[in-house]
Parts: structure tokens; C-alpha cells; sequence
């Protein structure tokens, strides 16, 4: 698969790095090898891995009816910085068929090889409206050796946004956020 990815950050490597192993095609945009517009060219698949405040002034209409992931999490502080979701005011935007994933955990997550847990897999919630990009982006969790959930639609993003601030507003008070989900 072809993969373009918007930013050049830690969520833009480390996804990236994983994704090349697993035999995908990646173009970075920032630092490393092109612009926004080159990555957006190259993938049939995006990966939006900039802040949030920058991400809807990032990408464009020539993601129309392409599969665009957003990992973006709209917090400052702990707090969502929105009303509207991000992955749906991003699909507004583009006419892409966004999904969004991959915004709950650190980007040290990421980097495992695989992020496996007291011998389960990383699950990685799912929400998007278009059945043919969460094929696509169940291929991508499934190639870093996680499982993909179903999350319903793009309206519940807003679940994983606010989620995030949730988790993320307990680790910046140095609280186990794990620990308020264990296994069965």
C-alpha cells in the first residue's frame, strides 16, 4: 500500500517505521522526504500525524475519496480544545473518507514491535462511516500486530477525542490511566 503521511513528528516516525517493515510504501511530508501536498499526492491511504490546531490547515480537497486516517487529539491541558469532532470536521474538508485511530496511545506504543500487553494485543478502536477505509485501516493495525474495534461511526470519534483528553488529563496528573480499564 501506498501510504502518505502528513507531519514529521514522533506519531509521522514511528507509524511510518512499523508500516515500512510490514512492506507498505510511506512518503513522510515535513522534514524528511516531501511536502504536504507531495504525501497527499503519493498516498492512496494519509496518515494525518500534525497537532490539531494545524491538521484542517494542512490538508486539502485532493484528498477527496481517499482513505485519510486522523490521529489528531484536539486537548490542551487535558481538555478538549472543540465542540465538533476533528475526523469529522477533517472529512468536511476534503470529501475524504476519514477514519479515525491511533490517538490513544503514546507514541512509545507505537515503536513496539508489537505493542502487546500481559500477552494480548493492542486493541485500536475504529470510527469511521466508510466501509472500505476501515478495511483498509484494519489492515494497518492488523500489520502492526494489534487488533482493529469497531467504534461506529465517524459521529463517535467525538468517544476516542474525549476519551483522550480523559486518559491524558489523568497521566499529566501522574495517575495510572491503565489501570481504570483491566482485563476481564
Amino acid at each position: 500500500m501506498r501510504i502518505g503521511i502528513l507531519g514529521a513528528g514522533g506519531m509521522a516516525d514511528a507509524l511510518g517505521t512499523q508500516w515500512t517493515r510490514a512492506g507498505h510504501q510511506v512518503m513522510t511530508s515535513g522534514r524528511r522526504s516531501g511536502s504536504f501536498a507531495q504525501a497527499m499526492a503519493y498516498g492512496d491511504t494519509v496518515l494525518l500525524a500534525v497537532p490539531a490546531h494545524a491538521a484542517l490547515g494542512v490538508v486539502d480537497e485532493s484528498l477527496r475519496g481517499k482513505v485519510l486516517i486522523d490521529c489528531t487529539n484536539p486537548i490542551e491541558d487535558g481538555e478538549l480544545t472543540a465542540d465538533h469532532p476533528m475526523a469529522e470536521r477533517l472529512a468536511a474538508a476534503t470529501g475524504a473518507h476519514v477514519v479515525k485511530a491511533f490517538n490513544l496511545c503514546h507514541v512509545d506504543v507505537w515503536r513496539m514491535t508489537p505493542p502487546v500487553f500481559g500477552g494480548r494485543p493492542l486493541a485500536v478502536p475504529l470510527c469511521g462511516d466508510d466501509e472500505g477505509a476501515l478495511a483498509v485501516v484494519r489492515r494497518l493495525v492488523e500489520d502492526l500486530g494489534c487488533t482493529p474495534y469497531d467504534g461506529g461511526g465517524l459521529a463517535r470519534a467525538a468517544l476516542l477525542e474525549a476519551t483522550a483528553a480523559f486518559m491524558i488529563g489523568l497521566w499529566f496528573k501522574g495517575l495510572d490511566a491503565q489501570a481504570i480499564a483491566p482485563p476481564l
